[in-house]
């Protein structure tokens, strides 16, 4: 027969499992936190820097999740919004963040400002818990010594204009092929939470040789050239915290598309069910567009023109919703050519991504394109040989895509620890 256990064994092991209750939560070890981090985040220096939590692995076992979004400043830099989700003994209690990084930010400078908030944002929760024992605290700004800091917007010399300019090109080589690709850039914006403004221009070249040898011996070689320009201008102007406006110019040439020239203009209009501002976890736009554009063709096209004025419309519908178990979003477009709509493509798309339960999560992407518009294909086709070279685009009636990915995690729920050995 077993003996039982002492009294006083029974006690200790009782209170190294549930020890007391304060301040209306019950403490049971370390805080546990959910970080529900994109590719941007650096976990690894999150773990070393913050080692008086719990990472978990199942988000609904935390008891904070913190979900994070990025999106690109107009000043060329990163902003981020991070939200703290209480869970189970903090259910009810949450918190956002809004921060941004300069455009010339490191990612060593960019972790420590991210890392920074989401200390800060964990404070209130360990606070709860009688752990503010464990942090450093500092309220001491930086005093710039030849003048007072003062609280007031930041005055920009640029007057929020950004530049950017760039050049890239590639070769790719073996015995029976070369391929070669070069591509300037140039590009002038402004962003700011009004407005959106921009010019912009590329150029691009494509050169590809095939070489082929035939059972005789006898070779023969096929050059491939493709070029093209684009020039953009737009300009997207705010309404309200609901409706905005905008219009669009370009002016184009692609050998590949069969444009000659393509000159092109758009303006619309577009509805948010919610306020812009919450886009980071609703998004429900609607919008409605028409357009104008003179094409000049390099061979006849399917319906004989050498050169058409098109009108044409376009409407889009986006759906997005992120919570803490996922995210879902949904899109759809149409457009068509004014007055004949015959001339039309119709588009959708859809992806989630859920945390179904513990480690299971369910992703999933598709989208289809039905196209009854391309009226800019060259007449006479192509040829087998430039199908086999990409020198033309072919007719399709439609486009499809979809991938589905489940994955199962299980084990050990912690997630702390960090170990670079041989990576």
């Amino acid at each position: 027969m077993r003996k039982p256990l002492p009294i006083i064994t029974l006690f200790f092991f009782l209170s190294a499992s549930i020890v007391h209750s304060q301040n209306g939560f019950v403490k049971t070890g370390r805080l546990k936190v959910f970080l529900d981090c994109h590719s941007f985040c650096d976990e690894d220096f999150i773990k070393t820097e913050i080692n008086i939590v719990d990472f978990l692995n199942d988000r609904q076992k935390a008891d904070v999740h913190i979900l994070t979004f990025s999106q690109g400043t107009g000043g060329g830099g990163t902003g981020f919004e991070f939200i703290f989700l209480g869970q189970n003994q903090f259910a009810g209690r949450s918190d956002t963040l809004r921060f941004s990084t300069e455009a010339n930010n490191t990612e060593y400078e960019r972790r420590d400002v991210y890392t920074k908030y989401i200390k800060l944002g964990l404070v209130p929760f360990l606070s709860a818990r009688n752990e503010i024992d464990q942090l450093t605290i500092s309220m001491k700004g930086k005093v710039d010594s030849s003048s007072t800091r003062k609280l007031e917007t930041t005055k920009d010399p640029w007057n929020y204009w950004v530049f950017n300019t760039g050049v890239s090109g590639y070769l790719n080589e073996d015995a029976v092929y070369r391929s070669s690709n070069v591509n300037g850039r140039i590009s002038v914006n402004k962003i700011t939470d009004r407005i959106k403004l921009g010019l912009e221009a590329s150029i691009g070249k494509d050169r590809s040789v095939y070489t082929f040898e035939d059972s005789a011996g006898n070779k023969e070689k096929i050059k491939v050239r493709n070029n093209n320009y684009n020039i953009n201008q737009y300009i997207i102007g705010s309404i309200s915290d609901h409706w905005s406006w905008g219009y669009q110019f370009i002016l184009s040439r692609n050998t590949f598309q069969n444009f000659k020239s393509n000159n092109f203009f758009e303006t619309g209009i577009e509805y948010d069910l919610f306020p812009y501002k919450q886009f980071n976890t609703k998004l429900f736009t609607i919008s409605y567009i028409l357009n104008v554009r003179a094409n000049r063709y390099y061979d006849t096209t399917l319906y004989d023109k050498i050169r058409e004025t098109l009108m044409g419309q376009e409407a889009n519908a986006k759906f997005s919703y992120t919570q803490k178990w996922g995210r879902i979003s949904v899109g759809a477009k149409y457009k068509s050519y004014l007055p004949n709509v015959k001339y039309f493509s119709l588009g959708a798309n859809a992806s989630f991504e859920i945390r179904v339960a513990g480690g299971l999560s369910f992703s999933m992407y598709t989208s289809a394109e039905l196209v009854r518009d391309q009226i800019y294909l060259p007449k006479a086709g192509a040829s087998q040989q430039e199908v086999l070279t990409r020198r033309r685009q072919l007719a399709s009636g439609y486009n499809f895509q979809t991938n589905i990915g489940l994955n199962y995690r299980f084990g050990s729920k912690l997630n702390n620890f960090v170990n670079p050995r041989f990576n």
